[in-house]
């Protein structure tokens, strides 16, 4: 059998490079892998560094600045691509791995496939204790990379070489999965990315790989009809699902022919135009006054691809109808059966083709109809009223007023970027998506400071659209390093900076809970004096690489973001936001558990309401 002499990371490397993917919406064969991000350190640069340098053209590596972050551009980038494409990240050994663990975890929570390669400690174990090792004593096989495995769908750790021609394919397998799919992690202790094998020539033959699409159980479809059947006011709610199965089209054609309402989650969001006439709006805790008030009274919840998180559900508070069943459609069995929904397991495109055929004739109650109508209507007035620019306002503005602003400059083709705080919950209610792609959002693991480098994977994924990365200052100062790398790599971004000093998110939930303002906004915290530090989000963000400028007023900001569209690199927009102007209308009941002993009244009184709002879970 005819075979190669290669390290173990070398490998690696031509194996992925070997692994293609078949593009769902052109049929284009394309590589797997965009390439590789890259710290370098003494437990990976001379081992897969050295593996990586002569193919640099081909699979191309790029350098981050943070570990966690470059594992957010590569999540990032996977999303984008609706899963069909990803990227591997490396770190040496001790703090840069730890610093991936939080990126794994986003992978994981969010579903998205990401490859992490940190480095490890010596196989050998000759020259123990090596530099940055954390030496567990009543276990010497524990590194830290170990705590990759809570967070990793797949984990090995690759001692010899020859490990690679089993693990490697179930690694791989595991990322393309739809229904397991999330990060794997391949730990490389240093010294075994440098053993060398004969490597089987057939171990490196090229692989296409396609979107699997299970088709529904033909039983578990009759009884999903049935149900619909007898539903007479159904409603659907819309998740991620519905994105990397590629079924906006059959979920849009679905809802017109039968006329039922249907909501998005923040993963499902632009599954549907926000004018189409049967477009709900958000659902659950950031959700729409539309959508929520459906929901209350369906009979029939419809979730689709998505994994009913406690946001969708308002803690499972939001069903009120006694008369309510839960039909899920799902490609995996773990969320279609949750909270004894019936299940309908299958790709969602090919069940809903299946669905329809099945209900050809049906349709609701005219009632429920007319009343969707009504509902989604007015709260389209809602979103205007919010996000029109309003010249005679005084002052700081409100979030979504800036989100209008973006939303009219992203126009019909642009991507919008955003994660933790406060924007999501804004976001979610006042984003109008015209397109599939319009909105991507991490809310699975509300991860503060994925928005900047998310927004430079995505801008990788598809470098043709204008990206608009909108961040918080309490996120941006938590990561912000990868505007360096957007400028180094010449893929532009266009950030939105909402400085409300301080975490303004956390504040109006510390308030709303009975706490006093403490340790949240700049004014609340422990200082040196009473001035609030002159933070200058447009110097900084300057200093790396960006163009900036700072603005008052939205007027000032429509006109910033034009200049922002003309530019050719990375582009900055500070604008000062009223930390306590929120869009008051919509959202449900969130469980946040209230302190049960408190000395304040406020938090007493938030704890009944805490205890009223138990009464309505139906679980």
């Amino acid at each position: 059998m005819a075979s190669q002499k290669l390290t173990m990371t070398q490998a690696l490397v031509k194996y992925l490079m070997a692994q293609k993917r078949k593009l769902e919406e052109t049929g284009e064969v394309v590589p797997l892998f965009g390439g590789v991000w890259a710290i370098f350190g003494h437990g990976n640069v001379a081992g897969l560094g050295e593996a990586l340098y002569p193919v640099r053209k081909e699979f191309p590596t790029f350098r981050g600045h943070n570990e966690q972050s470059m594992g957010h551009a590569a999540i990032a980038f996977a999303k984008a691509n609706r899963r069909q494409r990803m990227m591997a990240c490396t770190s040496s050994i001790g703090p840069g791995a730890m610093n991936m663990v939080a990126a794994s975890a986003t992978a994981f929570a969010n579903r998205l496939p990401a490859l992490f390669l940190p480095g490890d400690i010596f196989a050998t174990r000759s020259p123990d204790p090596v530099l940055q090792q954390i030496e567990h004593f009543g276990d010497p096989n524990i590194s830290v990379n170990d705590c990759f495995k809570p967070v990793s769908r797949y984990y090995d750790r690759i001692n010899l070489p020859e490990q690679l021609l089993s693990s490697l394919p179930q690694a791989v397998n595991t990322l393309c999965d739809p229904v397991n799919c999330g990060p794997v992690t391949l730990a490389l202790p240093q010294d075994s990315q440098t053993f060398a094998f004969d490597y089987p020539d057939s171990f490196f033959e090229e692989k296409v790989w396609i979107l699997r699409r299970q088709i529904p159980d033909n039983l578990e479809l009759q009884r999903a009809a049935e149900l619909i059947k007898k539903a007479k006011r159904p409603f659907i709610i819309a998740g991620g699902g519905v994105h990397y199965s590629f079924a906006t089209d059959e979920l849009n054609s679905f809802a017109k022919t039968f006329k039922i309402p249907v909501s998005e989650t923040q993963a499902g969001k632009g599954a549907l135009p926000w004018d189409h006439p049967f477009q709900a709006g958000s659902i659950g805790v950031t959700g729409s006054t539309s959508a929520n008030e459906l929901a209350r009274e369906a009979d029939l919840v419809i979730s689709i691809g998505t994994r009913m998180q406690d946001f969708t559900t308002g803690s499972w508070s939001l069903f009120q109808n006694p008369e309510k069943n839960l039909l899920s459609i799902n490609v995996g069995s773990f969320d279609a059966s949750k909270h004894r929904a019936v299940p309908l397991i299958g790709d969602v495109k090919l069940t809903l083709n299946s669905l329809s055929e099945e209900l050809k004739g049906y349709e609701p109650s005219s009632d429920w109809v007319d009343k969707g109508s009504k509902v989604i209507k007015n709260w389209n007035e809602i979103v205007s009223s919010r996000t029109d620019r309003d010249d005679s306002q005084k002052g700081p503005v409100s979030d979504p007023q800036v989100i209008g602003a973006v939303n009219r400059a992203a126009g019909d083709r642009d991507i919008l970027v955003g994660a933790a705080g406060g924007m999501p919950g804004e976001l979610h209610k006042n984003w109008r998506a015209t397109h599939d792609k319009a909105y991507h959002m991490e809310y699975a693991f509300s991860c503060m400071g994925y928005e900047i480098a998310g927004g430079l994977g995505v801008k990788m994924a598809d470098p043709t659209r204008e990206v608009f990365v909108m961040v918080g200052d309490g996120s941006y100062l938590m990561l912000n390093s990868e505007i360096a790398s957007s400028v180094l790599l010449g893929r532009k971004i266009i950030l939105v900076i909402t400085d409300n000093h301080g975490y303004g998110c956390i504040n109006r939930l510390q308030n709303a809970c009975g706490g006093e303002p403490f340790n949240n906004l700049f004014k609340d915290c422990e200082k040196e004096s009473d001035e609030i530090p002159p933070l200058n989000f447009e110097m900084h963000a300057r200093s790396l690489g960006a163009l900036s400028e700072k603005v008052e007023t939205i007027k000032e900001l429509e006109e910033a973001l034009e200049r922002a569209k003309k530019a050719d690199q990375t582009y900055a927009i500070v604008i000062e936001t009223d930390p306590e102007k929120t869009t008051p209308e919509g959202g449900n009941w969130w469980e946040v558990p209230i302190a049960e002993v408190s000395s304040r009244k406020e938090v007493q009184d938030s704890y009944k309401r805490y205890l009223e709002g138990k009464k309505g879970q139906k679980l």
